[in-house]
């Protein structure tokens, strides 16, 4: 796995971990490369500094960070997400959780129940699964909707 920095078309900047260099290229080509701020697609790699692993022992060791104080007490939990980010996220996931209680996951047979049910040939029933570019492309010339089911940035930890 690599960690790429990234940057936006409106400058926001932020971090992804892909497999390679290849798999950044296949997903960002796909749009499926968003940014966590405005949604944008057009995302670019930053100039980033790689972390090699050192050998040697005779570093000194980081000092310790302070402990998080908990909420209440005498300190303030922080957190790095603006309440606007978190109430996104949490919508995302919502929508995501509402989808699949109430969708068949049809798997990697996405595109083939799509175009089946389009067609006629099988019940109507809301879906979910996956599908190629591909195969998602088809589905849109076909004139069958369909949409990605979105992830919070945070779920794909």
């Amino acid at each position: 796995m690599i960690r790429f920095a990234l940057r936006c078309d409106e400058g926001h900047g932020f971090e992804s971990w892909f497999r390679d260099n290849a798999a950044f290229a296949d997903q960002a080509s796909a749009g499926l490369v968003t940014c966590p701020h405005c949604g944008s697609a057009r995302v670019e790699k930053s100039i980033m500094a790689p972390h090699v692993a050192r050998s040697d022992k005779d570093r000194p060791a980081l000092p310790a960070l302070p402990a998080a104080a908990p909420a209440g007490g005498d300190g303030v939990a922080m957190t790095m997400l603006d309440p606007a980010d978190m109430a996104l996220r949490a919508l995302l996931r919502q929508f995501r959780r509402h989808v699949e209680a109430h969708a068949d996951n049809v798997g990697s047979r996405f595109a083939e129940e799509a175009v089946l049910m389009h067609h006629g040939e099988i019940e109507q029933r809301p879906i979910y699964g996956s599908a190629s570019v591909e195969d998602a492309r088809m589905l849109i010339e076909e004139g069958i909707d369909v949409m990605p089911l979105p992830l919070a940035p945070d779920d794909r930890n």
